[in-house]
């Protein structure tokens, strides 16, 4: 078990910091949990559903005290929030967050952050095209990968702590520089939601009456916050453009096929993909 923070604060309490809450005090793994928010009913909610111990609506107010904050919002507030919180951390306070992207929140919190306040940027691959408090669980983390992406700069027993704490609520911990993050996430993520709106935005007339389960679940993300996913693709877009790249290339492969009549190549492809995708969720029958 990590080494206990006496006092963690979750800015933003939705479906991820929610769920940390809730898994963090179900687990007695901190002694008090404090959710920051913008609307009271949310925090009411938060409060309700066991997530938080207290709630507040004042940023500076909520982080003044706290061994720990894990900033949990959209993309594009987490810089701005971490830029406010800076004069009203205590020293040895370990700040991380739960971003979808990582590159450019590390380098603009390792300018800003002094010495004595630690940062250690985080993403637990978990969740669903829901958000919201309302959807929070305490068994969201577990089984699930979450990245840590330290620097030569991250302090390692900030490090070593938030990956006590990710591990203690059930997540399989992973390192990886957070320009190797966002690449990777670009594929295995980004790429996809990309996809599924395009497969959405092809849909002509009276197609919807002919809509199966499968076009159903291969669009499934496609239903997914608007606001965080154009903070998503915009502070990824490097990344973002050299995955789509990729996948022009290799639906390019396939249309050659499709175009040449090739069954021999087309069979080849897609059996590749098969054995590849059955291979990845095996074990796993949930998953398929």
């Amino acid at each position: 078990m990590s080494e206990r923070f006496e006092r963690v604060t979750i800015v933003g309490v939705g479906l991820i910091g929610g769920s940390l809450g809730l898994a963090l005090r179900e687990r007695k793994l901190v002694g008090r949990v404090v959710g920051v928010g913008h609307r009271r009913v949310s925090m009411d909610r938060a409060l309700e559903m066991g997530a938080v111990d207290e709630t507040t609506l004042d940023l500076i107010e909520g982080v003044r005290d706290a061994d720990l904050v894990v900033l949990s919002t959209a993309i594009g507030r987490i810089t701005q929030l971490g830029e406010r919180m800076v004069p009203h951390l205590k020293g040895g306070c370990i700040v991380s967050d739960v971003g979808s992207t990582k590159s450019e929140i590390v380098r603009k919190f390792e300018e800003v952050f002094p010495e004595d306040v630690h940062f250690v940027g985080a993403h637990p691959i978990a969740g669903s095209e829901k958000r919201g408090i309302p959807f929070a669980r305490s068994d969201l983390f577990v089984g699930a990968v979450c990245v840590l992406t330290p620097t030569s700069k991250t302090h390692a027993g900030a490090a070593r702590r938030l990956a006590d704490l990710w591990s203690d609520v059930g997540a399989r911990v992973a390192t990886l520089s957070p320009d190797e993050h966002d690449t990777i996430l670009a594929r295995t993520s980004h790429l996809p939601h990309l996809a599924a709106v395009t497969l959405i935005h092809m849909l002509q007339g009276s197609d919807t009456s002919f809509v199966g389960t499968g076009l159903h679940d291969t669009t499934r993300v496609a239903s997914s916050d608007v606001d965080i996913w154009c903070d998503i693709f915009l502070t990824n877009r490097e990344a973002v453009l050299k995955a789509m790249e990729e996948f022009d290339t290799r639906m390019s492969e396939l249309r050659r096929a499709v175009e040449a009549g090739d069954r021999e190549r087309l069979a080849v492809i897609l059996a590749a993909a098969k054995s590849r995708r059955d291979g990845l969720w095996h074990d796993d029958p949930a998953k398929q």
